[in-house]
């Protein structure tokens, strides 16, 4: 069984200041606020969070900065790395699982457009070196021009059992119903990664939702993630209907 449970997982933005510089202040505010507010899990340095455009040392004084902040509290931390530098990445996997977060967030290499041969031995290099963390596959082919199979999926969790989930950024419902046939259900995690597919993605075999929405209406998606997974479809659809609105 995976060791991240967390559910409901915010892509927390990062605040800056008027001169470029991280506020760390309102990183902490905002770090305490969604933990407060439903999120059981933080991802820092996602998309969301500008991660393709932070240096590695403000990458490191963020996961610090809000480890510090949530300290105590019941939440785990999830930290994005990742590009479509193999070598690259695995230091950056290295150095960031180090830091004690309880699991990555790889994204499947851009722009160079792999195939899943070399998807395959591009995550298996960063899972063989950060062993004792936890890697979760960001699969989002409209950012990175190539989309991961299941099938992929499937081997990469058999050779590297640390590789325990994906982020789901693909609203094909077909594709989210094969993982949930193909990969074992007691070792594998699905993320929706896209908020406004969080119920049919659950109703397909989802496990929880890595989110941006959760920064307004945290408390609201918790309640209808459980409502999804325990089979309350009309109270699921009502809490659905009631965020887009």
């Amino acid at each position: 069984m995976p060791n991240l449970t967390a559910e409901l997982i915010p892509a927390m933005v990062t605040p800056f200041k008027r001169d470029e510089s991280i506020d760390h202040e309102k990183m902490e505010q905002l770090a305490v606020y969604l933990t407060e507010n439903g999120c059981d899990g933080l991802l820092i340095n996602g998309t969301t969070g500008e991660g393709p455009t932070l240096s590695f040392e403000e990458k490191v004084e963020l996961v610090k900065l809000v480890k510090n902040a949530v300290r105590g509290r019941n939440v785990q931390i999830m930290a994005g790395v990742g590009s479509n530098d193999t070598n690259k990445s695995v230091e950056e996997a290295r150095k960031i699982a180090a830091l004690g977060v309880d699991a990555l967030l790889v994204v499947v290499p851009y722009y160079n457009k792999p195939s899943q041969a070399g998807m395959i031995e591009h995550f298996r290099r960063i899972a063989q070196a950060v062993v004792d963390t936890e890697i979760v596959i960001y699969n989002i082919p409209g950012r990175c021009g190539v989309l991961m199979s299941p099938d992929t999926m499937l081997t990469l969790h058999k050779q590297c059992p640390n590789i325990i989930g994906v982020k789901q950024s693909h609203p094909d419902m077909d594709q989210v119903s094969e993982i949930t046939a193909k990969l074992p259900k007691d070792t594998w995690r699905t993320w929706c990664g896209d908020d406004s597919l969080t119920v049919p993605m659950i109703a397909c075999g989802a496990y929880g939702t890595i989110s941006v929405l959760a920064h307004l209406t945290g408390k609201l998606l918790r309640e209808m993630i459980q409502a999804a997974k325990r089979g309350d479809r009309e109270q699921a659809l009502k809490l659905h209907i009631k965020q887009l609105n």
